[in-house]
């Protein structure tokens, strides 16, 4: 792996932490992801215009993937009000990975390996700490292992997406409506002025990076292989888990830490 995909991969970590610590710091996180959705979609609008190319055959996976990721983001602004990030994030970065390898196994019939077999369990143990085990969180489990599986869910479905269409075109068309739709119904429930009292820096940054991560991934890819970068990137669960300590004041301890951990280390034995 190069310097440059690795710097590329790292940064996307980073960029992938940060507005998932952004949202989470957020008085009325709801509102503050509606503004980053709709910030996403007019910052990247001129970039997918110029590089547009969607087949007709992309419109079954942008409308199911549209619909996977508004719940993705319903689940995670909600999460993000009610239980620590520190708990939610490394449960469904991680267990994501874990749900796409157990539908190719048990659903299409894929062959698993001993080394895939010591990676969910590197994950599962990890989870076991980043959740608690005197006192465990498990609202905040739930949340993270139902998040996880919305994860899964639309990796499969872009996955298959992004062969009829230019990724950052795919990702505009992708987004477009359930921004919209989020939008409305934040507005709808909170106040047109609530989401206007959440445009500000945090809010606006959390957008760019919800779309320059990704970005920063298909960069590393044109460097270096698809397992690599996977690894890389999973860095974001320890990355989230110690800025959740910094910045959100979390109780992030030793064992919580160290889930988060042994999740990333998971992951990326899998992503190998």
């Amino acid at each position: 792996m190069s310097t440059t995909a690795l710097v590329l991969a790292l940064a996307a970590a980073f960029v992938h932490a940060l507005w998932n610590i952004l949202l989470a710091r957020a008085p009325d996180v709801e509102s503050a992801t509606a503004v980053a959705l709709l910030t996403a979609e007019i910052v990247f609008l001129p970039v997918a215009l110029v590089t547009w190319d969607v087949q007709a055959s992309a419109w079954p996976y942008i409308v199911a993937g549209g619909f996977l990721q508004i719940t993705y983001f319903a689940l995670l602004a909600t999460a993000y009000r009610l239980v620590p990030l520190s708990v939610v994030y490394p449960i469904a970065r991680g267990g994501a990975p874990v749900f796409v390898l157990l539908i190719g196994v048990v659903v299409l019939g894929h062959p698993t390996t001993w080394t895939q077999v010591a990676a969910v369990l590197l994950v599962v143990a990890g989870i076991l700490l980043v959740r608690g085990l005197r006192h465990p969180d498990r609202r905040g489990v739930g949340f993270g292992l139902v998040i996880a599986v919305c994860i899964a869910s639309y990796t499969l479905v872009d996955k298959e997406g992004v062969r009829h269409a230019e990724p950052i075109s795919y990702l505009e068309l992708l987004m477009v409506w359930p921004s919209v739709v989020y939008a409305a119904a934040v507005m709808r429930v909170k106040g047109v002025a609530a989401v206007r009292g959440a445009v500000n820096p945090g809010s606006l940054v959390a957008g760019v990076c919800t779309f320059g991560g990704y970005a920063l991934v298909l960069a590393a890819l044109q460097r270096a292989s698809a397992a690599s970068v996977a690894a890389v990137r999973e860095t974001s669960v320890v990355i989230a888990a110690i800025l959740a300590g910094v910045v959100l004041h979390e109780r992030v301890g030793p064992a919580r830490l160290g889930g988060a951990v042994l999740v990333a280390a998971g992951v990326a034995l899998l992503a190998g």
